[in-house]
């Protein structure tokens, strides 16, 4: 038996237009695909380092990427899906995600990029950032 429902267009336009608005009004995602999942990031500062922490479930170690330019980290993945289905066996429901995810975000001062600390168990990515030592003001004279 099929289940018939009235199509009402002016109902998805307000959904659309108000999206997230009185849920979370701060962390409004514009432009990435929703039902994606996305890299849940932890960020505290401490002994002139910044410590992050990454949640990347199901995710080998080989398959994770991490880049560094200057104050901006990105933390790339992919989840692969194993498929163990049996001979003559029929999916009826699969809700594991598999695919790429990516997350990048700006710190405030820059890196030292050689000496990042990166550990990686039970599905949590833990980075240690150092922070580049600001170069010393120079005050110019004028002559």
């Amino acid at each position: 038996m099929a289940n018939i429902t009235r199509y009402d267009p002016f109902n998805d336009l307000v959904d659309d237009i108000f999206k997230g608005f009185l849920v979370r009004p701060v962390a409004y995602e514009g432009g990435r695909s929703e039902g994606l999942p996305r890299v849940k990031v932890d960020v505290a500062e401490q002994n002139g380092a910044y410590k992050v922490t990454a949640e990347l479930p199901g995710v080998k170690k080989d398959d994770i990427q991490i880049t560094i330019d200057g104050d901006t980290v990105a933390v790339g993945a992919e989840v692969r899906n194993e498929k163990d289905v049996k001979n003559g066996d029929r999916v009826l429901r699969s809700e594991r995600y598999y695919g790429k995810v990516y997350r990048a975000f700006t710190l405030g001062q820059a890196v030292e990029e050689g000496s990042v600390q990166a550990k990686y168990a039970d599905g949590v990515l833990e980075l240690t950032l150092p922070k580049k030592q600001a170069a010393p003001r120079k005050q110019i004279t004028i002559q």
